[in-house]
């Protein structure tokens, strides 16, 4: 991890759970941080709660990865105040409620794909550009979900995954993408996902929380955020294509 000391990360949905606890691991590393989310205020806490000698590392900006001009904003941002970045953790995403096959879905199906795969093709788009800008060692680490390996059947006691399943397999597909497109443009960036299993975060739908609280253990978001760790700190020659974590004894 030494060669990435003070050197820029972008972290999406920094403000609770898993992108949380990459901003805490990327800081404690020794990397300059951007936690982008729509709740900024939650990034300056974070920072408050931060070693003194770690605070001045976390930059928090407010972000709506499913808003194009808030993407490009922040990102210029990046490029005009710290030269680029170097890393990306495109981790924001949502789960909905409702039925795929339901009535009136629309609007909360649109938001899942808005944000879990549009809002990663801006900001893996704009990190990019700016990794190749600099012409240095770059890393994209896509944040999945063993959702997009295989669907779960949870039963008809639980809400159905609607299209976040969906989702989660367009981030599959797109992992091989970029990983094409970045070897055609003869760059030196790779790119990863991380797929975890069920995380104990607030992104799980509190009838699925409560219910998988009582039969199942969890992994914490502090797991996966070291499975980012150790996928950036592998050699530059070594392609880390996909990690799947689970904890031990899930059930799916």
């Amino acid at each position: 991890m030494e060669r990435w000391r003070n050197k820029v990360a972008v972290v999406t949905g920094a403000s609770a759970g898993i992108g949380a606890a990459c901003v805490r691991a990327l800081v404690g590393a020794g990397l300059v941080v951007i936690g982008l989310a729509r709740r900024q205020e939650r990034v300056t806490q974070l920072r408050a709660g931060l070693p003194e000698e770690e605070q001045g590392r976390l930059h928090g900006m407010r972000c709506d990865v499913t808003h194009e001009e808030d993407v490009l904003a922040a990102f210029d941002w990046a490029h005009r105040q710290l030269g680029g970045v170097d890393v990306l953790v495109s981790n924001a995403g949502i789960i909905a409620s409702g039925e795929l096959s339901g009535q009136s879905n629309t609007a909360a199906m649109r938001d899942t794909v808005e944000t879990n795969v549009m809002g990663s093709v801006y900001c893996i788009r704009e990190a990019f550009q700016s990794m190749r800008q600099r012409g240095a060692e770059g890393h994209v680490v896509i944040v999945n979900s063993v959702a997009g390996q295989h669907v779960p059947n949870l039963g008809p006691q639980l809400p159905s995954l609607n299209i976040y399943p969906a989702s989660k397999f367009a981030l599959r597909a797109m992992n091989e993408i970029y990983r094409q497109e970045f070897l055609r443009n003869k760059t030196r960036v790779r790119v990863s996902t991380i797929s975890p299993g069920i995380v104990d975060t607030d992104i799980l739908p509190q009838q699925i929380q409560a219910f998988i609280r009582q039969y199942m253990p969890m992994l914490q978001s502090d797991d996966v955020a070291d499975a980012v760790l150790w996928t950036i700190g592998t050699p530059p020659n070594v392609q880390v294509h996909n990690i799947t974590i689970k904890a031990q004894g899930e059930k799916f």
